[in-house]
């Protein structure tokens, strides 16, 4: 029963790496897209992080 597991996981996950990696009309995979996204993502959590932790440290010395 857990070598039937593996394969099919294994199936799942092979399945998957060949969907995101497929290139599309345009010529470019998921992958693609998602690794010239990622910088403008990271850059979008940064100013929220930094934004609500603003929000927070105003929040906590106004009830000091």
């Amino acid at each position: 029963m857990r070598l039937l597991k593996y394969i099919i996981v294994g199936a799942a996950v092979g399945y998957g790496i060949n969907y995101i990696t497929k290139k599309g009309e345009n010529g470019r995979s998921i992958l693609d897209d998602l690794t010239d996204k990622a910088p403008d993502w990271f850059d979008h959590a940064k100013r929220f992080t930094q934004e609500t932790l603003g929000n927070i440290t105003r929040g906590m010395s106004g009830h000091s």
